[in-house]
């Protein structure tokens, strides 16, 4: 009986599995390495140091006790919901009037950024400049129009905060009304095609296919910009200082209240006291995100 021969075979070695990194591998760490020190040293060790700063229940009964406090909070919450629905409405319209491809609506959509474009310090400053109630210049048109004295547009708590609140809404509205411009820009002309064609009219159009389009792009935009605005203090600090007597400060400009006090406990109690509000959206936010 024949025999078939088999050729040999080495044994495979029974160590451990070859250890170590591959070349991209280590170059992938040391080209991450400084974003994860970034990360650390101006994100993740302020914010601790913060809460750490803010453990103690006495700063948060010394801070609850401020009357101050109560009136940042309503004012917070007048601003946000006021300021942005009514700032997302605005930017929702204006993003069906940018959207049309006309020259001289191209050439007005480049002054319309300019506020968005321009720093916050100089234009902030110059509008209350402008709202000096001796020498700004729209009191002086009112005198030089009627012969009479302008009011102290900032000295009244309820007209300084709606006037921070239309700052605000000027500063930012043209980033949002651009967002909302590119997701009209990204549903199909065919559907509009299809719907003039049905006779829809303009409203219809708006109601069966740009909103159903855009309702999860606009509620991202709101609640972003809810979570941006609660952190802004430019338009409430540049514009009013929290004046007058303090009866226009928001959270985010108590904190720097407190903290030019050399009050640091206080100062970052007040901010504290925002992220019951901020932490929901952000995980609202994230969750409609990784739908």
């Amino acid at each position: 009986m024949s025999t078939i021969a088999l050729p040999d075979v080495q044994p495979v070695p029974s160590g451990p599995a070859r250890k170590g990194l591959s070349p991209w591998q280590k170059w992938g760490l040391i080209l991450l390495a400084p974003y994860v020190v970034v990360f650390l040293v101006f994100v993740l060790y302020p914010v601790g140091y913060g809460l750490w700063l803010a453990r103690h229940p006495a700063s948060y009964e010394k801070l609850f006790d401020v009357p101050i406090f109560a009136r940042s909070v309503i004012n917070t919450i007048v601003f946000v919901v006021v300021g942005i629905n009514l700032k997302m409405i605005v930017a929702l319209v204006l993003s069906g009037f940018f959207v049309q491809a006309r020259t001289w609506i191209k050439w007005l959509s480049l002054l319309f950024i300019l506020p968005w474009a321009v720093p916050s310090i100089p234009t902030i400053l110059s509008i209350r400049f402008m709202l000096n109630p001796e020498w700004g210049l729209i009191n002086s048109l009112i005198f030089r129009l009627t012969g009479e004295d302008g009011p102290n547009w900032l000295n009244d708590p309820t007209l300084a905060l709606s006037i921070a609140m239309l700052v605000h809404i000027w500063k930012s509205l043209p980033f949002w009304t651009l967002i909302l411009v590119a997701g009209r820009l990204a549903i199909p002309a065919e559907h509009y095609e299809a719907a003039s064609v049905d006779g829809a009219t303009q409203w219809q159009k708006f109601r069966f296919i740009t909103w159903p389009s855009m309702r999860t792009l606009y509620l991202t935009c709101t609640i972003l910009s809810m979570i941006w605005t609660m952190g802004d203090f430019n338009s409430v600090y540049l514009l009013t200082g929290g004046g007058p007597a303090d009866l226009t400060h928001v959270l985010a400009t108590l904190g720097i209240r407190y903290l030019r006090l050399d009050e640091v406990d206080m100062s970052m109690a007040a901010i504290v006291m925002a992220l019951p509000a901020v932490l929901p959206l952000v995980y609202f936010m994230m969750k409609r995100l990784s739908k």
